[in-house]
């Protein structure tokens, strides 16, 4: 059997290393027009730092025109570097189209924006749900199709990179995340389809997926969510967002389709594969070999988790039924 397994495993690698598609490939940074969406704050704003200070040109793009003035300012004031700056909504594509076109033809879109609002579905207000939706996944869709004319009319022909933020909770969803997993599981479908669209004109998809980040946005969502969810969601801890930050630059620059950001996110990247693109024919032999033994540990986790949530309602009986009795003892 060992003997076998020693025979098979440099066939295995060596078919691996012929099949795997997109080919592996180097995204250049320096001197190229890096453009951020949400760029004014949190995630988007540390890579922005980042990219200046590996000598991008950077554009940023926001709703709010002082909160993208005081990125202007701190990246100045970091790296010597001005930025360009774009007031715009996402979910208006008119808005969105004329601050692409006059930003100038773009190297490397980041497609950043996001915001969470965590409730149960019955719950929560179809408002909020479309408000999610909107900014999450039709603003990627508006942001991509006003940026990709002139990405694919480049002239230099170098790689050219389009990344989406996605999150933990676009690879597996969690008590509380119902509409904002949908809009982030929807990032991985538009991800794998528009790569076979633009992989022609030399354009490279990658999907970062941060666990929890320590920003301005998080620290709202973390004084609305539901209890539960604060149970579930905190087993994977945080990251700061210069971190992030890193793990995604770094992603993009090699091409990644699929951009993990800590051990966690490693673990699900790989029982999550499925149909993903992988450039890597190592990633690729380890998601092979791996696959069996991550789906055990996957149903381990959704063990823990439903015994949590069966346990946390039997509490919460239990309170409402001796509230119930004492009212009953006291009439």
């Amino acid at each position: 059997m060992l003997l076998l397994s020693l025979i098979l495993l440099p066939i295995l690698l060596l078919l691996l290393y012929f099949i795997v598609r997109p080919r592996p490939v180097t995204i250049p940074i320096k001197n190229r027009h890096v453009f951020i969406t949400g760029g004014s704050s949190g995630i988007g704003l540390a890579l922005a730092h980042q990219a200046a200070s590996q000598g991008a040109r950077v554009s940023l793009l926001a709703r709010s025109l002082n909160k993208l003035q005081e990125a202007k300012e701190s990246i100045r004031r970091s790296s010597g570097l001005d930025v360009s700056i774009f007031s715009a909504d996402v979910r208006d594509y008119d808005a969105v189209q004329k601050a692409v076109n006059d930003a100038g033809p773009i190297d490397v879109l980041v497609v950043n924006q996001g915001v969470f609002v965590p409730q149960e579905l019955d719950k929560q207000g179809l408002d909020e749900i479309k408000f999610m939706i909107d900014v999450n996944l039709m603003g990627s869709f508006n942001v991509i199709k006003a940026a990709l004319p002139l990405m694919k009319e480049r002239k230099d022909r170098l790689p050219a990179s389009i990344s989406l933020i996605s999150s933990q909770a676009g690879q597996v969803g969690i008590y509380g995340y119902t509409a904002y997993s949908a809009s982030k599981f929807g990032l991985r479908g538009l991800a794998e389809a528009l790569q076979q669209e633009v992989i022609a004109d030399n354009i490279h998809v990658s999907v970062v997926y941060p666990p929890d980040t320590d920003t301005p946005g998080f620290e709202k969502e973390n004084e609305v969510r539901p209890e539960l969810t604060k149970l579930l969601a905190g087993s994977s801890g945080s990251m700061k967002a210069d971190e992030v930050a890193k793990k995604a630059l770094d992603g993009i620059k090699s091409g990644s389709f699929t951009v993990p950001c800590n051990f966690e996110g490693h673990m699900l990247a790989i029982a999550t594969a499925g149909l993903s693109p992988e450039r890597s024919f190592l990633m690729a032999f380890i998601e092979v070999a791996s696959v069996g033994v991550l789906r055990l540990v996957g149903l381990f986790f959704q063990w823990n988790w439903y015994q949590t949530i069966e346990n946390w309602h039997a509490k919460k009986n239990s309170k409402f039924a001796i509230i119930d009795l004492s009212i009953y003892t006291q009439e």
